[in-house]
């Protein structure tokens, strides 16, 4: 995973290589996941739709932190799937999170994802240098654990349309979450689990996210109402 400061989108694999203190000027980084499958021992490829997905909701939160310091990173997993009790991803993620502390410092960091990315970067907000998650069309199962989340942001944004991952387990992800954290929950109308109906909105959500949750002001717009209320994880703000 390489990449360049404030509007330059990174895609890659790992980190260049420690330099044992934080770089000056780095203000934040915000770490971008992609979906994967329940169970595949496959490696995972640039070419992937999952991956490629998320290289235009990277750009969009590139966009929206210019000029604030802040880094943006598309990792890849080591492996499509989570199989199972092994939770690929979520050791991968683990080995990132060191990296970005070892190469940036204490920053505050933001995790968006998309389906499996999403339950890979809530399992990982327990890290201490998380300070919100955003998950987009999530693969949340019931069951999924919620205490490592406390004291974070939680986005989750779910379409009505979506036929691979169930918004009722998102919403009720959203109100176990709610008890021990801020959640803020977005039902987008007519939205699949591709994100590329109304892709604009989705993209719109994650940027303006990323930019509270680094104590930015929000752009005026519709996010801006929706991100700069507390809202309660029972109540969704439909778009």
């Amino acid at each position: 995973m390489t990449g360049m400061r404030g509007d330059i989108v990174t895609s890659g694999e790992t980190l260049p290589r420690a330099s044992g203190r934080g770089e000056a000027g780095v203000t934040g980084v915000v770490v971008i996941a992609h979906g994967g499958k329940s169970v595949s021992t496959e490696p995972t490829m640039a070419l992937q739709p999952a991956v490629i997905r998320m290289i235009p909701v990277a750009r969009a939160i590139a966009q929206a932190l210019r000029g604030s310091g802040a880094m943006v990173f598309r990792p890849r997993f080591v492996l499509r799937g989570w199989n199972g009790e092994q939770a690929s991803p979520v050791h991968d993620f683990s080995r990132i999170l060191t990296d970005v502390g070892d190469r940036f410092g204490p920053v505050p960091i933001v995790l968006v994802g998309h389906s499996m990315g999403a339950r890979a970067a809530l399992r990982a907000a327990g890290h201490p240098a998380v300070v919100a998650v955003a998950g987009l069309a999530p693969w949340l199962p019931p069951g999924e654990p919620v205490a490592q989340l406390a004291g974070r942001w939680i986005l989750l944004a779910h379409g009505t349309a979506d036929r691979v991952t169930g918004p009722a387990d998102t919403w009720a992800f959203a109100e176990r979450a709610g008890s021990v954290t801020d959640v803020t929950s977005i039902e987008i109308r007519d939205g699949e689990h591709a994100m590329l109906r109304r892709a604009r909105l989705w993209h719109s959500v994650a940027a303006e996210f990323t930019r509270s949750a680094l104590r930015l002001p929000v752009s005026p717009g519709d996010m801006h109402g929706v991100l700069s209320r507390t809202t309660q994880a029972a109540h969704r703000t439909v778009l």
